[in-house]
């Protein structure tokens, strides 16, 4: 049994950090249509430097709830090679707990310009005692997104990969910012929507669908609020189809802030509640109490 945990807190806090960075997609659909041109800036008017966000990462197994680990968002300005940017970074670790089973350190962080537009992206993991280190330059030219990765495995050796869009291409840490300053007033239940990213291994496309809006109180007591709620799904080649591995719930008001995600794994399931937060830009209206 203890190779299915570690299967689990492993699949878990892997999905814990994609998770804080996806879960506020669908806070508007234009941006991510191929209507849309990779020029194309928006105003930022869901977050400023020093908002940070805390969140609690639950896995269930054997019917128990335990701890499993803990993230973290924050955001400040700063330059990229002389242009002024932000940088989002995004921090996850295992609990003490599930480090007796799988030792897991993630660190993503992302530079941008002040229209959401990414520039520099890397993260480092590790996985046990396998380190390894991912980087993605963007450019654009002639209307086009042209993506330079680097993937440095855990031997040493590097894997280097170039690769253009006519559309909008994203890491995870500048997909989350730049819909968290989206429209969402016209979403529909059932709409779907695919984007465009890469961790630094290859661009991938995933889908998206929304839910709704429904009312989310947190395991760990940090409240309750009104939340948009959106399914992610990934392509199961098996079937050939999508299918469901997450729900997200994403603040209904102008933060659009990360509330909470229920993940569904192989080896049980997982849950993320927002633990904390200071330095919003809005109102902080979706907290009923």
């Amino acid at each position: 049994m203890q190779n299915v945990n570690e299967k689990g807190v492993r699949d878990s806090l892997r999905l814990f950090v994609i998770s804080l960075a996806l879960m506020c997609i669908f806070a508007g659909r234009q941006g991510f249509s191929q209507s849309v041109t990779i020029t194309d800036g928006i105003i930022n008017t869901a977050f400023q430097s020093g908002e940070t966000a805390q969140y609690d990462l639950y896995y269930n197994w054997k019917f128990m709830w335990v701890k499993a680990g803990t993230g973290t968002i924050s955001t400040t300005t700063s330059y990229y090679h002389g242009t002024p940017a932000y940088r989002v970074r995004i921090l996850s670790r295992g609990s003490s707990k599930a480090d007796k089973f799988f030792v897991l350190r993630d660190t993503l962080t992302s530079y941008m310009t002040y229209d959401l537009q990414p520039l520099f992206y890397t993260k480092t993991d590790l996985e046990q005692d396998k380190y390894r280190v991912r980087k993605v330059w963007f450019t654009y030219k002639n209307n086009k997104t042209i993506v330079k990765q680097q993937y440095i495995h855990s031997s040493g050796t590097s894997t280097w990969k170039t690769e253009e869009s006519n559309q909008s291409v994203y890491d995870m840490a500048s997909l989350l910012m730049r819909a968290r300053s989206l429209d969402a007033t016209k979403l529909k239940p059932g709409d779907h929507i695919k984007f465009h990213m890469t961790d630094g291994d290859g661009m991938i496309t995933h889908s998206l669908v929304y839910q709704g809006k429904e009312k989310i109180k947190t395991k760990n007591g940090s409240g309750t609020f009104r939340c948009l709620k959106i399914s992610f799904m990934e392509y199961d080649n098996d079937k050939q189809k999508d299918k469901e591995i997450g729900t997200f719930y994403v603040s209904d008001d102008a933060n659009h802030l990360p509330i909470a995600c229920f993940l569904y794994l192989k080896f049980g399931s997982a849950r993320i509640y927002l633990s904390g937060y200071k330095n919003l830009k809005n109102p902080f209206t979706a907290k009923i109490k």
